[in-house]
């Protein structure tokens, strides 16, 4: 099997409970200052997709290999800064993105109004085209009681 594709996708998904106050961070965007997400780092799940699905796409394992919530240097710390850590990762292994495309499910807060933002912040971030989308889970399971919140990620690499 030829390991040395031009093309690769990767999946990425995360969760995690919201709580009130402190403030939301999805995409690297402020959404709220009225919840917060339970994490170890900020919990920017939109985020942590991403980089979940960029490491998959190049087989470089996922976030908690990288960025163990055992780490205290991750103790609150912005997840675009994972972010950033494996796109120069990316660079070295000689990829880069061809596009990506979110999903964000939450109840709360609503987030038509930051999708634009979130897409502008991640498209400077990747140097690629970026779909954000946002849905609620119709009050089903955890996002959908508003108590949780998610995000999937795909993402295309090309071999540079």
């Amino acid at each position: 099997m030829d390991m040395d594709q031009s093309f690769r996708i990767g999946l990425g998904y995360d969760i995690h409970r919201i709580e009130p106050g402190g403030r939301l961070i999805l995409g690297g965007v402020v959404v709220s200052e009225e919840l917060h997400a339970v994490a170890h780092s900020d919990g920017d799940v939109v985020i942590h997709a991403l980089v979940d699905a960029i490491l998959g796409a190049m087989g470089k394992g996922d976030i908690g290999e990288m960025f163990p919530n055992s780490d205290p240097r991750w103790k609150g710390a912005s997840s675009l800064v994972f972010l950033e850590q494996v796109l120069q990762l990316m660079k070295a292994s000689d990829f880069a993105v061809v596009n990506a495309d979110l999903t964000v499910q939450a109840e709360r807060p609503r987030l038509k109004e930051y999708k634009p933002l979130m897409q502008k912040v991640l498209e400077e971030k990747l140097g690629a085209p970026v779909g954000v989308k946002a849905g609620t889970n119709e009050s089903c399971d955890s996002v959908g009681q508003g108590q949780a919140i998610s995000a999937q990620a795909v993402v295309l690499l090309r071999r540079v």
